[in-house]
């Protein structure tokens, strides 16, 4: 048991590989997003296919696979040579854009069409209306959607330890080889990762109730 003590610090440090994977994850995905909910709201039939498409290839394959696909497959055969973190927050990423394109396209589709009428009447192209009316709101109403999914991206990102990516589960599987224990390693990883999980939703949970709009109900 000592043995496993003395290399908790070593598994701690797995949560700064593992935050970059998980915000990088979500802010590239916000990136991606955001614009594919748009264009599947608003956009024309071919604009709506192809977005279609983005979204159930990335939501339709394992992540495992991806990360594979992408590391070893298309990048390379790309000529471009990408680390694995690297690789991990790029596919992590896309994959969360599939996902959050349709949290932000619940929501979008949630804003009242009176509001939008009443913003054309006052004057408004359709763009204004879309970025001064819709997503002010659009937004906010996905918080709580916002919350599942880093609590998602956080357990995704275990499986980057495939690629070796200096996360926490990747330096628990470590511990658990040098010290010939597995028990005790993965069982302060799991409890970590509830932790994480837990002060994260608490986190978005705070600024959902402080954004939220009046009167909402959820």
């Amino acid at each position: 048991m000592n043995n496993v003590v003395q290399y908790l610090p070593y598994i701690l440090e797995g949560i700064y590989w593992t935050f970059a994977l998980v915000f990088g994850g979500l802010a590239l995905g916000f990136i991606i997003g955001l614009p594919v909910a748009i264009g599947q709201v608003y956009g024309g039939k071919f604009v709506k296919a192809l977005l279609n498409v983005y979204v159930w290839f990335f939501r339709g394959v394992p992540l495992i696979v991806l990360l594979f696909l992408f590391f070893w497959g298309i990048f390379p055969t790309m000529g471009m040579k990408l680390s694995a973190l690297t690789t991990s927050v790029i596919v992590l990423g896309f994959r969360s854009g599939a996902y959050q394109s349709q949290i932000f396209r619940g929501a979008i589709e949630s804003v009242g069409e009176g509001q939008i009428v009443a913003a054309k009447s006052i004057g408004m192209s359709g763009f204004q209306t879309i970025v001064h009316i819709v997503l002010p709101q659009a937004l906010r109403i996905a918080i709580p959607g916002w919350t599942n999914e880093y609590a998602i991206l956080l357990k995704d990102s275990a499986i980057c330890f495939t690629l070796g990516v200096m996360e926490v589960l990747t330096r628990t599987r470590y511990v658990a080889i040098s010290t010939g224990t597995y028990f005790l390693p993965y069982v302060f990883a799991g409890i970590l990762y509830i932790i994480l999980t837990y002060a994260g939703t608490k986190l978005f949970n705070i600024v959902y109730e402080k954004h939220r709009i009046p009167g909402l109900i959820g």
